[in-house]
């Protein structure tokens, strides 16, 4: 039976502070670059040029007591223009940026110092496009995945991962036509324990499925990998022309199955509303639910053009009404203190 992940953690980083008091010599060895500016075990900020040892405390990132205000928009966050652009429109600046990478691809250190920078966490959403989850349970692709690892953790700023998401549907590649429950367990345990491995506890782990609304039949739990091995739920859901106007029609069936094997908190991890007569009545609910549920921990608002323009520029209106709920204060806060 594993050890809870923020047992291991604990465990992970007390081993590090030991060998390096013994030591007295870095583990992460020489970096040209200097640090990324991670934080001391409580989270806080370490002096410019300092070599960080001990991985960053995500603990408070955890279970905030305001809620994250996040957003996926172009080119973010490796480069920062479309969220600068996306924060003066909204009139605040998010605090959670999801960009999406594949399997195979380098992790963006570039892109999470670039967030940090402006008091912001981000969230990889990472997508095993041309492998196979059964490959990665069998170890076929440790050489990258120890190598993604290490770097995540010689960064050693706080980061959130999603893999394979909208793993209960059938469109994607590591979806139910081509996987098996069993084999999705077996390949998150791997990844997990492969960051482990090499000290990077400096990390969040986001399980997240879809919404069962289309996919009724696929039941959840065979895919967790259980409360060890996860931080977060995060739920994939969107307001169509299909989906009634509630917060509880879109999301309520996913949540109620969800709570029946895991206590985790939830976080929307995409959503956002179909342009239309119905935008603004969608978001005043996506607002207002997120703020009465104390268990959901906020929402990232996908801001592409794609299968629909969810872009909030492309309904004035609906664009309005998002800008005056989000001046509410518990919506974002600095990540850097929590």
């Amino acid at each position: 039976m594993p050890f809870p992940t923020r047992t291991r953690t604990a465990a992970v980083s007390a081993c590090l502070t030991l060998l390096l008091a013994l030591s007295g010599c870095s583990l992460l060895g020489e970096d040209d670059d200097g640090p990324a500016g991670g934080g001391d075990k409580s989270g806080g900020q370490v002096s410019e040029g300092a070599e960080e040892s001990v991985p960053y405390d995500v603990m408070p990132l955890l279970r905030p007591e305001k809620k994250y205000f996040g957003a996926a928009v172009e080119g973010a966050p490796n480069s920062m223009d479309g969220y600068r652009a996306y924060s003066d429109m909204v009139g605040k600046k998010p605090n959670l940026i999801e960009y999406y990478a594949a399997w195979g691809d380098g992790f963006d250190a570039t892109g999470v110092r670039n967030a940090w920078g402006q008091d912001a966490l981000t969230l990889v959403s990472w997508e095993p496009f041309d492998v196979s989850l059964k490959d990665i349970a069998a170890g076929r692709s440790d050489a990258y995945l120890k190598e993604y690892a290490t770097a995540v953790r010689k960064l050693n700023l706080p980061v959130v991962i999603s893999f394979a998401d909208e793993f209960n549907g059938h469109w994607e590649k590591w979806g139910t036509k081509y996987t098996t429950p069993e084999d999705f367990v077996a390949a998150w345990r791997h990844i997990h324990e492969a960051f482990i491995e090499v000290g990077a506890t400096n990390v969040i782990w986001a399980w997240s499925p879809n919404i069962v609304n289309p996919v009724a039949s696929v039941r959840l739990k065979p895919y967790y990998p259980g409360d060890g091995y996860v931080d977060w739920v995060g739920l994939i859901g969107y307001w169509t022309i299909e989906q009634p106007n509630a917060f509880d029609s879109v999301f309520g069936p996913t949540r109620d199955q969800v709570r029946t094997f895991t206590k985790k908190p939830m976080i929307l991890l995409e959503t956002a509303a179909m342009p239309g007569e119905r935008r603004r009545a969608d978001i005043q609910i996506l607002f207002e639910s997120v703020a009465a549920d104390e268990d959901l921990l906020g929402f990232i608002w996908f801001n592409h053009n794609k299968r629909a323009d969810w872009r909030l520029e492309a309904s004035p209106l609906a664009l309005e009404e998002f800008k005056r709920l989000a001046a509410d204060d518990r919506f974002g806060f600095d990540v850097r203190k929590p």
